[in-house]
């Protein structure tokens, strides 16, 4: 849905047998990228002469063919490396962003090293292949140069995320955001039509659906009495540290910073005069938590400077 480009370019690439040894479907999270390298996965895999069919389907969703190899970001846990997926199933408390490690981009070469086993080739997908360091993506660079009998796909947000001679290997495939009315499709055709009656939510979404379900579902998480407090800034230095207290003490670092967006843009739409002051601070709180500084310390300095300015 509103991907009609992207899609056309993709089949014609299948039609005239003209496959790349590597794609970057460029755009951002929750437009349907990931849906479309799963489908794109989907035909390249299909045994010669053989038509789609649904067990083909479901072993790909289950990432159980010989011949797809799927790379998500990872979290360091107890000297294992969690999938990001699987770390939100399992409720494993996070304090740093997920990446795509070196052992993972080393793992993709051993991979490829061998030849296909029920498809022509074989196919690697790398989500949130921005979140490679510089060490992976030097890596994976090599496994570019030469693929052999496969194609890569790397999902990013745009080619300024990558380094740029990954980019020069990759033909870029982008993805656009949705208008309303596509928005209003996806949501209510995938059960979410809840989400239309946030115009908070689908500000921050910005036309991806993928988005706007994802800061529903965290929205949900927010304490209703902490959200509500914070939708003004502090009146006081004692209130200041308390809220500031408060949000390290109940949220995790991914929904803090999940948090510290929801109020640029709150504050941006419900204070147009005085955001313009207020907005610098949440940035530099965003990128101090990142830096792993102490949050409530974070969160205490940005409340008292809301409140002095």
């Amino acid at each position: 849905m509103g991907q009609d480009t992207a899609v056309a370019l993709l089949y014609r690439a299948v039609e005239q047998q003209r496959i790349a040894p590597a794609y970057l479907f460029a755009g951002p999270h929750g437009i349907g990228r990931r849906l479309a390298a799963e489908r794109f996965a989907e035909i390249l895999l299909l045994p010669d002469g053989a038509a789609p069919s649904s067990t083909l389907r479901r072993r790909l969703a289950q990432r159980n063919h010989p011949d797809l190899l799927w790379v998500e970001p990872t979290y360091l846990h107890q000297s294992k490396l969690i999938a990001a997926s699987q770390a939100a199933e399992e409720g494993i408390a996070r304090k740093s962003p997920p990446q795509t490690r070196l052992e993972q981009v080393r793992q993709i070469a051993q991979f490829l090293s061998r030849p296909p086993l029920e498809a022509s080739r074989a196919v690697v997908v790398v989500e949130a292949a921005e979140t490679m360091a510089e060490g992976a993506a030097n890596a994976l660079l090599k496994t570019l140069e030469e693929p052999g009998q496969a194609t890569i796909i790397l999902l990013a947000p745009g080619p300024q995320s990558l380094l740029p001679t990954l980019v020069s290997r990759c033909q870029t495939i982008a993805f656009q955001r949705l208008n309303t009315a596509d928005m209003a499709t996806v949501l209510e055709r995938v059960g979410q039509p809840e989400v239309l009656e946030q115009p908070q939510i689908l500000a921050m979404a910005q036309g991806s659906p993928g988005g706007a379900i994802a800061a529903y579902q965290q929205l949900q998480t927010i304490p209703a009495d902490l959200l509500t407090a914070l939708h003004q800034p502090p009146r006081s230095l004692r209130e200041a540290l308390e809220q500031g207290r408060q949000v390290a003490k109940m949220l995790d670092t991914e929904s803090q910073l999940w948090l510290l967006d929801y109020l640029l843009n709150w504050y941006w739409q419900s204070y147009p005069t005085e955001s313009q002051n207020w907005l610098p601070k949440l940035e530099a709180a965003k990128g101090y938590l990142r830096r792993f500084v102490q949050p409530r310390l974070v969160w205490e300095v940005m409340f008292m400077d809301l409140f002095q300015s």
